[in-house]
């Protein structure tokens, strides 16, 4: 048996490295709710009316959420191709 030990390699590194990107895309997706909500807690301890709030941070949180949902779907496609 003969053991290709630089692809080995390479498939550890990039499983590493993509492993990293979708955590730390996740995490800003986390951050960017916890600050909306943070605004819209202010903006209601102020007395104002605490209807939609930083809609971009909303619409963020979304796009990192579904970036990463994609790359889970993509890995599992690789997985079940035939």
């Amino acid at each position: 048996m003969h053991i290709k030990w630089n692809a080995l390699a390479q498939t550890a590194g990039i499983s590493f490295g993509v492993t990293v990107a979708v955590v730390a895309v996740f995490a800003l997706g986390i951050l960017a709710l916890s600050r909306r909500e943070a605004a819209l807690s202010s903006r209601a301890a102020g007395g104002q009316a605490a209807g939609g709030g930083k809609p971009a941070l909303l619409a963020g949180a979304y796009a990192c959420f579904a970036l990463c949902a994609c790359a889970v779907v993509y890995g599992l496609v690789l997985i079940a191709a035939p």
